[in-house]
């Protein structure tokens, strides 16, 4: 049967990435003021405080509706273009969950899905562009390779981990094609792209509650 993560499986991943997004507040600033202006861990930290503050009401609710929800609290709270981006994957995602219970591996890599292919629509961005995407499309792509290969579900987890890991740090070599990085001599090349690292952070979480229920 595997692994299946319910309501309030996925609210206590939410309080876990709220606590090592909020833990590399000064690292994520540094990075971001290198190259941005400095306010992408504000933004993403204040969207993940609000969904933790949300969360014993989330856990209630079925795993369609407590995605829809974080949606739309998402898309209130994070400013800029980072609110709308996860706002839209959140809600792009619960489609996927209507009339489900929980979920499971497939569930799990088909929400991974329908936010990547949101977050590229809603932004008008593509892979290689410097920003969260490059951390979440080389997950996206591990997982879909690993259910293909029929990997066992934990070792599974740890190979898209290691994906987004590896994807966040390819962010260093590649120029910004979006952003204030693109008025720079350099492009930001040399610096890794925030928005990549704390989507690395919450994929990182979200299979470490994986690996947890393999166990």
């Amino acid at each position: 049967m595997g692994f299946q993560l319910t309501s309030k499986d996925y609210a206590d991943y939410i309080r876990k990435a709220y606590a090592l997004i909020h833990e590399k507040g000064d690292y994520i600033t540094e990075l971001d003021s290198a190259t941005g202006d400095g306010d992408h861990w504000t933004n993403i930290n204040m969207g993940f405080e609000s969904l933790v503050n949300s969360a014993e009401e989330l856990e209630q609710k079925s795993v369609f509706d407590e995605f829809k929800q974080i949606g739309t609290i998402m898309m209130s709270v994070i400013g800029g273009s980072s609110g709308v981006l996860y706002g839209s994957a959140y809600l792009a995602a619960a489609k996927t969950l209507k009339g489900k219970e929980t979920i499971g591996n497939q569930e799990l890599c088909d929400i991974l899905d329908a936010m990547l292919q949101a977050i590229m629509s809603r932004g008008n961005a593509s892979r290689g562009w410097k920003t969260m995407i490059d951390a979440l499309a080389p997950a996206v792509d591990c997982y879909k390779q690993c259910i293909e290969e029929g990997l066992d579900e934990a070792e599974t987890a740890k190979k898209v981990k290691q994906a987004a890991i590896d994807g966040a740090e390819s962010t260093k070599e590649m120029e910004a094609v979006r952003g204030r990085a693109t008025y720079q001599a350099n492009k930001g090349v040399g610096h890794l792209d925030p928005g990549a690292v704390t989507m690395s952070y919450q994929i990182s979480t979200l299979m470490d509650c994986v690996i947890s229920k393999c166990e």
